[in-house]
């Protein structure tokens, strides 16, 4: 068996691998990624050194100080925007779900960004924190003025959307060589947002906590996306039977030329014309048929004063002495005897 094909069999059966799940290691990560969650907080709430920190990286203008990187940045950043990456990444999913014939790849996918959506999403609206650029008063947390940028939506949607192929991995050194490669990206994005002076520091550091936890609260909902991917597979199917199994409609002309075929009841009488005319063959007037008339009765000429015709015209072949009859026939002339007696 060639190399390819063995790769194509790995592929084809994701099952053998079991889902993760909450192990003891997973749970530890979860609880230290949840304290420092609250930690960053608790530290901008009460305006701590957390703060201070913030305004003096904000001062520091880092655009002004590096700007021949700007332009770079400018679109590396993209890389943490949630409609950009979620399309990249679904595509990629989408191929290897057809690829394994299930759809728990893009389940996954969709209930981490539906997870990172509601929690983070819940946090910028709660807590109302303005950005570096609508300041108000240095040295202040700038919370509950509105805002929305507490945690960085760019950090932590980098920490899910490329986590999650991590996650996906089917072997233990890709999914180390996954983690490492997400780390770093989620790391760049959340210091070109403090470097463009969209977000504090402490916005990026709640950020990378946000995203940690989505990712490992995941196994937590594995029997839920189980149960919806054997349910709409299972629909899927229904829909591609029903396909195959509906009657194909025949053409038009095959009906047409079946009905041509189909030879007359028993109680359809054909009649024919001269006797639907109500004449014979020696001009008078015929009895009616037993059966009903297919046509009804009208008026005819007698035999002698019709001209039967064909499809090109009168049978009878033209002559210059013939001349039709108008009258009565004039009496022949009386013969007498020749020769005298």
């Amino acid at each position: 068996m060639r190399t390819d094909d063995k790769l194509d069999q790995m592929e084809e059966h994701p099952a053998d691998r079991p889902p993760p799940r909450m192990t003891r290691t997973r749970w530890w990560l979860f609880g230290g990624t949840l304290a420092v969650y609250v930690a960053i907080v608790a530290g901008v709430l009460a305006s701590t050194w957390l703060v201070t920190f913030d305004w003096q990286a904000m001062l520091f203008r880092p655009y002004k100080q590096w700007p021949e990187i700007h332009a770079f940045l400018d679109y590396f950043v993209v890389l943490g925007q949630r409609g950009p990456t979620a399309v990249a990444v679904a595509a990629w999913l989408g191929w290897r779900c057809w690829r394994t014939k299930n759809l728990h790849p893009l389940l996954v996918l969709g209930t981490s960004l539906l997870l990172l959506n509601i929690t983070a999403g819940a946090a910028k609206l709660g807590m109302g924190r303005l950005g570096p650029h609508y300041a108000t008063t240095i040295g202040a947390n700038e919370m509950w003025l509105g805002g929305d940028i507490f945690p960085s939506g760019h950090t932590a949607n980098a920490v899910v959307t490329w986590g999650v192929l991590a996650y996906l991995a089917t072997t233990p050194l890709r999914r180390r060589a996954l983690s490492v490669i997400a780390a770093l990206g989620a790391l760049g994005v959340g210091m070109t947002t403090v470097y463009l002076g969209t977000h504090w520091v402490s916005d990026v550091l709640l950020g990378w906590a946000a995203g940690l936890l989505v990712l490992l609260a995941l196994p937590w909902f594995e029997p839920a996306m189980e149960w919806a991917d054997a349910r709409l597979t299972a629909l899927w199917l229904r829909l591609r039977a029903g396909r195959l199994l509906s009657p194909v409609p025949a053409p038009a002309n095959a009906h047409a030329g079946l009905s041509a075929q189909r030879p007359a009841p028993e109680d359809e009488v054909l009649v024919p014309e001269a006797v639907v005319a109500g004449t014979n063959r020696s001009g008078g007037a015929a009895r009616a048929p037993e059966a009903r008339p297919h046509h009804p009765p009208r008026p005819h000429t007698a035999r002698s004063e019709r001209t039967p015709v064909t499809p090109t015209g009168s049978r009878r072949p033209p002559h210059a002495d013939r001349a039709p009859r108008t009258g009565p026939l004039a009496p022949a002339p009386a013969r007498g005897r020749t020769g005298g007696s």
